[in-house]
């Protein structure tokens, strides 16, 4: 019977356990990479679509990177959060921002839909800037 032996040099099994150590680190980093590449795009696209982008460009926020319960994924997300400040009847705390946008995503009754959230989430580059992150831990730069 053959017989195979392998001798791994002991730089490349520590830079593995050191991946393996730090893989909630590396994917933080790599989503809130994507996150703020869809940031950059939202406001730019967000120009496209309203008259004056103050209030909207107040509340878009990225949250916090962190790990969900129930399957142990890591998040970075990208959303609209708060009020506008003009308190009517309707809304004493002013108009909700997250109603603001939504109405000029998907249109309302009045008005037709101008998508601008949407268009910002372009597959490939999120995964080039994940990669770029990704391939910064595996040369060992961090």
């Amino acid at each position: 019977m053959a017989r195979f032996d392998l001798e791994v040099p002991e730089d490349i099994i520590k830079s593995f356990e050191s991946l393996s150590d730090n893989t909630d680190k590396i994917f933080g980093e790599m989503t809130r990479a994507g996150a703020e590449l869809v940031y950059k795009n939202i406001l730019k696209n967000m120009k496209s679509s309203f008259k004056t982008t103050k209030s909207l460009e107040k509340g878009l926020k990225i949250t916090k990177t962190y790990k969900t319960i129930t399957d142990d994924g890591i998040n970075t997300k990208v959303g609209f959060y708060g009020y506008d400040g003009v308190p009517t009847k309707k809304y004493p705390q002013g108009k909700p921002i997250p109603l603001k946008a939504l109405a000029r995503e998907y249109g309302t009754s009045t008005e037709a839909k101008k998508p601008f959230f949407r268009k910002s989430f372009n597959k490939s580059q999120i995964e080039t800037e994940m990669k770029i992150v990704q391939d910064k831990y595996i040369r060992g730069e961090s």
